[in-house]
């Protein structure tokens, strides 16, 4: 069976767990070598036992700008170039509008807007022309989700980064693209609740969606790694819904 990703060197942030980690896997499984970032070492080094020999882990913090510096330093001593950024990490919780705080807010936009700002501005150099950049958005960005103003908003922004740096790259042939998923079985959705709570959540986030179910991470990986490739060429600057429905109808 080909790979489509065959020589390829791919960058996913957030790569530990959960949709960062199924992408790495599916990277990896189409022929990329992958480096992975990750904040807790053991959570890393398991994620890289799990996606193989081609992978490679490194700890840093997306939202540090000198943790983003040192990241690049190793790709560029060890691979000599990017293909492939899958500016991933990011996460959010739940406020009301009473209850906002200056810390979530600088938190949630620091990972999820500055993060995802500085993660792809320190790769241009690396990124070979022509390369591929996915972004993570969320169905959220374009629907109200009440206590959840701070994490929807910030997702906006990053749908309009891509917008933007689609038309900023153009010159280099790089494609910009934001892949939102929906609902997806994974531990930062079960976080938003408490562990008595999850499974409500669940059932209640799958009930709003066409298919009935929630999605897993490797449906969105495999979204990933189709914006990834050749077979993505004259797609730029789009939002793909991984959603199973749940923003289109």
């Amino acid at each position: 069976m080909s790979k489509q990703l065959n020589g390829k060197i791919a960058l996913v942030t957030g790569g530990t767990s959960g949709i960062g980690l199924a992408t790495a896997q599916e990277l990896a499984a189409q022929g990329a070598r992958v480096f992975i970032t990750g904040r807790r070492q053991a959570e890393l080094d398991a994620a890289v036992a799990a996606i193989g020999g081609s992978a490679t882990g490194i700890r840093a913090d997306a939202a540090v700008l000198s943790d983003l510096d040192a990241v690049y330093a190793q790709i560029a001593k060890t691979a000599g170039r990017l293909d492939i950024l899958f500016a991933n990490a990011g996460g959010g919780d739940m406020l009301p509008l009473g209850a906002i705080t200056e810390e979530q807010f600088d938190r949630i936009f620091g990972t999820n807007v500055r993060g995802v700002l500085f993660t792809v501005q320190k790769a241009l150099p690396l990124l070979a022309n022509g390369s591929s950049i996915i972004l993570t958005g969320s169905t959220v960005s374009i629907k109200g989700t009440a206590n959840f103003s701070i994490y929807s908003a910030s997702k906006a922004a990053v749908r309009n980064f891509a917008r933007s740096w689609a038309l900023d790259l153009k010159d280099r042939g790089i494609r910009v693209n934001v892949v939102s998923p929906g609902p997806i079985r994974t531990p930062g959705l079960g976080g938003l609740v408490p562990d008595e709570n999850r499974q409500g959540l669940f059932d209640y986030l799958a009930a709003q969606v066409p298919m009935g179910r929630l999605g897993e991470p490797e449906e969105v990986g495999k979204a990933v790694a189709f914006l990834s490739s050749d077979a993505a060429s004259f797609i730029n600057g789009i939002e793909l819904f991984v959603d199973g429905g749940m923003a289109q109808v």
